[in-house]
């Protein structure tokens, strides 16, 4: 199962990518583990990362899409993966669509998690709370909502014209939101 997870900030994204790594028995990949993973390491792309983000810019689509070609190349994602936090623009979907027709592994699904924006404030205000998350104050989750309104959420149209996207109620206990997704894939 090669699965792609979108929603907002707060829809649970990350936490149900790691619950479906048990059911579907592939590894989740976030772009931003990957990122840390690739510069603790060392690795060209890495050390390319390092630099960027020492200037205090975002690393460049191309050195996150090789970083991704380099990882979705390992013997683990043979039987398939669920990226996480990638692609978040339509250049970056577009651009996967051109790596994984290279690399002969297509998607077989992206699943929006849909939330109410009032329940993502509250659900992020709540992490905030408990992690210490600056990020993640009323303010700043309305700007990230916004950032996604603005650039992420495009992308769903673009997989809703491929025909591999399933909208999935993200409101629930966790067991019932894994259930809805695995429903959604046929599991």
């Amino acid at each position: 199962m090669r699965l792609v997870l979108l929603g907002p900030p707060g829809s649970g994204k990350g936490t149900q990518a790691a619950r479906l790594k048990e059911k579907l028995q592939v590894p989740h990949i976030s772009t931003g583990d990957l990122l840390r993973a690739e510069v603790a390491a060392g690795s060209p792309l890495g050390l390319q990362a390092k630099e960027v983000m020492a200037r205090g810019d975002l690393v460049s689509d191309e050195i996150l899409l090789g970083m991704l070609e380099s990882r979705l190349g390992r013997e683990d994602c043979a039987k398939g993966f669920i990226l996480d936090g990638y692609p978040r623009n339509l250049a970056q979907a577009d651009a996967l669509d051109g790596l994984l027709a290279k690399i002969g592994q297509p998607l077989d699904a992206v699943v929006q998690l849909d939330v109410p924006t009032d329940l993502l404030v509250e659900r992020l205000a709540g992490r905030a709370k408990a992690e210490g998350r600056a990020d993640d104050n009323p303010e700043s989750v309305r700007k990230r909502l916004q950032v996604y309104d603005d650039s992420t959420a495009p992308v769903i149209g673009f997989y809703e014209k491929r025909g591999v996207l399933a909208h999935v109620d993200g409101v629930g206990s966790l067991d019932e939101v894994l259930a809805r997704i695995l429903a959604a894939l046929g599991h």
